[in-house]
Order: structure tokens, then C-alpha cells, then sequence
């Protein structure tokens, strides 16, 4: 009989086996509570059925958001196994993924790679994790590109066709897949995990921190810069909201972080201390890239020694969420034209700023100081309703996308392809009606 706990692994780690719960950092007993029945989800292919996505009910925040009973209750360091290389599919969008994407029978793409992934495993040099990630036709990120990292790569449209081809020159031979040329990728990349079909944590969690990445991204001036995305299920239902970070550290080297139980208040302190300093919040941080689940521990341990864990002011053993707060003097170099960061290598979080900005600037720091005391408040008050058990409204994670919302180019063309056969049909019979 199979290990129930065993549902919670990640989307695809290519490793050929799943880790028993006495081993898993992620396991937990009452996983199975939070996972959505297939009951729940219809087909949700997103190509040609969709038998109500997730219409099944509306979901609590109370109880999968950011108060659900299960929030910030143990450590999160050490939950990230081990690998060396991640590979993001663009592919549709989360409102349409059904459970297991990689394994659905209508989409072909991600079944086809993550099948030819798992059959190459043995020749591959590097452990390596497969993820899907949004993507739009006629975007910066249009269905089929591939993202990989560290090695800060996009291939463009990919196509069923090319998948075995792919895998073998790319990801066995680490050389190029010639029908494309690959495309440096520059700045960060931030992928969230929105997978609501998967696990309900993650598809009320995601979403907002999302939303709150893109309006701190336009608010200082990053795009471009910084570029966030929702993807498919990472491992870690329980550590929602989880979040990967790729990017340049102090050596210039590509690092994925990957940070837990993030709150939308936990975003500016991700911009302005991990990417604006390079510096890692410990308090969020589950583990990285390249590194083992032992070393991850020890990373942190030596970081506490070195700076006497001045990044974990709020543990996880603080079962409260804890919104940020904004510092009066943390971006107070900013006023000066200097950037209020320490750059981190030749990127900065802050940009320099106008005369016009600075007084802007100006304004919402004095802002951001007056109000710190208020969120105390708003908080207290949230916390106390949440306890109280009112304000616990449904509120409904994914609506039922309509037919053209989900509807990409490779549908087009099977579509047309469909009714061409019906004309060719029609066709040979008309002949054959007149010859007879």
C-alpha cells in the first residue's frame, strides 16, 4: 500500500523514485486534507474539456489562506531536495492546469517532456527538476518557450514534435537544440507557486503574493529588471505561500532560493534584502539550489554565526504571521540620489530618483513610518476576528475559465485540422454520390 504523505512531493523531481515520509522534509499526515479529489476538478485540460474547474465550492481563506491553523508552525530550513538544474515549460495558465499537469492526457507538451525527462534521467550529468510555469501566445513568455536554470537560458517554442530532441542535445549533451538558439535571460525571475488545483493553500496564497510582486515591481521602477510568474507545484503544500528566486548573488553566480510561508508583507523585504542586498531572509528561507538538504542547515547555522541571526527576528517558532514593517531609515540614502540599496553586483532595487521622485519618495516614507503603528493595529484586529471565527468568508480560488480564455494556437491548428477533414470527407462522398 502506498504512503499517503507521499502526495506531497513535488511536481516532478526527476529522480525515479519518492522519498518515504520517515525522510521527506515535506510529508505531512494530514496532507491529504488540503488536496483537491479528482471528483473536484473535471478534466481541466485546458484544450478541448473542461468540466468545471474547481466549481465545485468556494474555498475559506480562514482556513488555506494566510490564518489557516497550519501557518508557520514549524522550520522551514532544510526542505529542499537536492538538485542542480530547473527547467521551467511555459504552459497555459493556472486556471486551467489540471492536478497533474505532467501527466495529462490533452496536454501533450508537458506530458511528453516530463516522460522524456524521467526515461533520460540516467544519462543526464545533472539532477534535474521540471516545473511549469504561465505562459501566453504573443507574450514574453508564449506557450512552449523553455526556461533553464542557473544556466539563465530560454528556448523558444517548443513543440511536441521536438521534445526527445530537445532533451537529448540540451539536457544529456548540454549543447544546443539547433532548431532554436537560446537566449540569455538577465535580472530575476520569481516563480510563485498558484497550483490551486493541486493543493488549496497554494491556490489562495499564490495569487495574492503575485499581485503584490507585480504592483511592488512597478511601483519602484523594476520592470524589465525583475519578472515574477505563477508555476506549477514545487513540493511543500504546507509551506504556502512558496516562492523561488533566480538571480546573481554578491559572486555573480545564478543561485535559486526558495522562500515559505511568504505573506503579501513579506514582499518588499524579499526585493529590497534579498535582491536589492543579496542578503538571505532566514526567517522564510527553506533551502537552495545545488545544495543538499544537510548543507542547507549548515548554510544557515554559519550565516547565524556570522551575523548573529540578525534575519530571524521573526521565526517560524512566532505561529502568528507578522506583517513587514518598513523602516524610517531604510531607503534614507535614496533621498541623496544614491539608491537606497546596496547594489547587488550591478543590480539595485531602488532606482536613483528625480527631484520630482525624491519629494514623491519623501512623502511615502514619512507615510510608510506613520502607518507602521496602524498595520500593529490592523493586524491585532485581523487576528482577533480570525479567532472570533468571523470574517471568514468563502472566497473562490479559481473561476470557470471560459472557452477562449484557455484557447492557444496549437488548439487553433487542431481545430482547423479537424475540419478539414470533415470537408475532405464530404468531399469524396459528393464524388462518390455522382459517380454511382
Amino acid at each position: 500500500m502506498s504512503n499517503p504523505t507521499n502526495r506531497d512531493d513535488p511536481l516532478l523531481l526527476l529522480s525515479g523514485h519518492h522519498p518515504s515520509s520517515a525522510s521527506s522534509p515535506i510529508a505531512v499526515a494530514d496532507a491529504d486534507s488540503y488536496l483537491l479529489d479528482s471528483s473536484q476538478i473535471g478534466s481541466a485540460s485546458g484544450s478541448f474539456q473542461n468540466d468545471g474547474f474547481l466549481d465545485a465550492g468556494l474555498i475559506s481563506e480562514a482556513d488555506y489562506g494566510f490564518s489557516r491553523p497550519d501557518f508557520r508552525q514549524g522550520p522551514l530550513v532544510g526542505t529542499v531536495e537536492l538538485y542542480d538544474r530547473h527547467v521551467f515549460l511555459c504552459y497555459k495558465n493556472p486556471q486551467v492546469w489540471p492536478p497533474r499537469i505532467e501527466a495529462a492526457e490533452f496536454d501533450r507538451l508537458p506530458r511528453l517532456l516530463a516522460a522524456a525527462l524521467a526515461a533520460r534521467k540516467p544519462d543526464m550529468k545533472r539532477e534535474t527538476r521540471l516545473t511549469i510555469c504561465e505562459g501566453h501566445d504573443g507574450t514574453e513568455t508564449s506557450n512552449g518557450d523553455v526556461l533553464i536554470f542557473p544556466d539563465m537560458i530560454r528556448y523558444r517554442r517548443l513543440t511536441h514534435f521536438d521534445v526527445d530532441t530537445f532533451v537529448e542535445e540540451v539536457l544529456v549533451k548540454n549543447g544546443e537544440w539547433l532548431p532554436g538558439s537560446p537566449e540569455a535571460l538577465r535580472g530575476w525571475y520569481i516563480f510563485v507557486c498558484c497550483h490551486g488545483s493541486r493543493d488549496r493553500r497554494c491556490g489562495v496564497c499564490g495569487p495574492s503574493v503575485i499581485s503584490k510582486f507585480k504592483n511592488e515591481i512597478e511601483l519602484r521602477g523594476l520592470q524589465g529588471k525583475v519578472t515574477v510568474s505563477p508555476c506549477s507545484h514545487i513540493g511543500g503544500h504546507k509551506y504556502a505561500g512558496n516562492v523561488i528566486i533566480f538571480g546573481p548573488n554578491t559572486k555573480k553566480e545564478v543561485t535559486g532560493h526558495w522562500y515559505g510561508y511568504v505573506m503579501t508583507e513579506d514582499v518588499p523585504l524579499l526585493l529590497e534584502q534579498h535582491i536589492g542586498k543579496g542578503e538571505i531572509v532566514d526567517f522564510l528561507w527553506r533551502g537552495q539550489m545545488g545544495l543538499s538538504e544537510e548543507d542547507q542547515k549548515k548554510s544557515q547555522e554559519l550565516r547565524f554565526q556570522v551575523n548573529g541571526g540578525i534575519n530571524m527576528d521573526r521565526s517560524t517558532k512566532d505561529n502568528s504571521p507578522q506583517p513587514y514593517e518598513v523602516s524610517p531609515n531604510m531607503c534614507a540614502s535614496q533621498v541623496e540620489g544614491t539608491g537606497c540599496c546596496q547594489g547587488n553586483g550591478s543590480f539595485s532595487c531602488c532606482q536613483n530618483l528625480t527631484s520630482q521622485e525624491k519629494r514623491r519618495y519623501s512623502d511615502s516614507t514619512e507615510f510608510s513610518t506613520n502607518s507602521a503603528v496602524e498595520k500593529k493595529k490592523s493586524f491585532k484586529k485581523q487576528v482577533s476576528r480570525n479567532n472570533s471565527g468571523k470574517g471568514n468568508g468563502p472566497r473562490k480560488v479559481c473561476s470557470m475559465p471560459t472557452w477562449y480564455e484557455c484557447w492557444e494556437r496549437e488548439d487553433t491548428y487542431a481545430a482547423l485540422a479537424v475540419v478539414g477533414a470533415a470537408l475532405s470527407v464530404a468531399f469524396a462522398y459528393s464524388c462518390y454520390k455522382q459517380l454511382t
